[in-house]
């Protein structure tokens, strides 16, 4: 019996000590990235104050100190970056500055394209949903995907709908397809709502899950005539 218990309670204890885990690993990396943004201007104001007092540059000049400055200034700045960009001088400069971008070919791919990427997620489109259930890798097996872009297929004039698939449970990585829409399986998830269920693993859902629409199970189940 002690061997078993002595499992139970190892299983038990590894359970519940995953979801800290993972918690501290996102937000781990999310505080590191935010403080790695804010340093370089922390070490130049620390350069600064050493040379008006130089005992209290020293006194600060401790790592968890430093990654504490870097962190709140960029969080400070981000909060005035959205409220410049919340009024018209702020989106005149934004504007002022994406134009400048576009002149630069590389950086402009890369920039134009992640904003285009961001401004699409921020918007529902007017035909699909957002939220989708795409048949991945093959059919009988779903996957979560969001909708970016639908568009005709030539000759056939089908819709077809770019659908970005992230992974598990880190979404900036994934996959991108091309599918026809009437393969698509709509949900009435919220963005929050799928990006909880994609990092969580699916352990945090909804309580249903769409099903297949009555043109998508008469489409299935349609066979194909027999050639003589």
């Amino acid at each position: 019996m002690r061997p078993l218990r002595f499992k139970r309670y190892l299983l038990t204890g590894l359970l519940t000590f995953l979801p800290l885990w993972v918690t501290w690993l996102v937000f781990s990396f999310v505080l590191g990235l935010l403080a790695s943004l804010g340093t370089p201007l922390v070490n130049a104001v620390l350069n600064a104050v050493g040379l008006v007092a130089p005992h209290l540059a020293q006194a600060l000049n401790v790592r968890w100190i430093l990654n504490i400055l870097a962190l709140l200034l960029t969080v400070v700045s981000l909060y005035l970056l959205g409220l410049l960009a919340s009024r018209v001088i702020g989106q005149r400069m934004l504007s002022a500055f994406d134009t400048l971008l576009e002149r630069i070919p590389l950086v402009q791919t890369i920039y134009g394209g992640t904003k285009k990427l961001m401004n699409v997620l921020q918007t529902r489109p007017d035909q699909v949903q957002r939220v989708v259930l795409v048949d991945f890798p093959r059919e009988g097996m779903k996957v979560v995907g969001f909708v970016t872009r639908v568009m005709r297929e030539e000759g056939s004039n089908r819709e077809m709908a770019a659908v970005y698939i992230p992974t598990t449970p880190n979404p900036t990585g994934g996959y991108l397809e091309v599918v026809p829409v009437d393969q698509l399986t709509p949900t009435d998830w919220t963005m929050d709502q799928a990006m909880a269920f994609i990092i969580s693993g699916g352990a945090v859902a909804p309580d249903t899950l769409p099903g297949l629409s009555d043109a998508q199970k008469k489409a299935r189940s349609t066979v194909p005539p027999s050639v003589s």
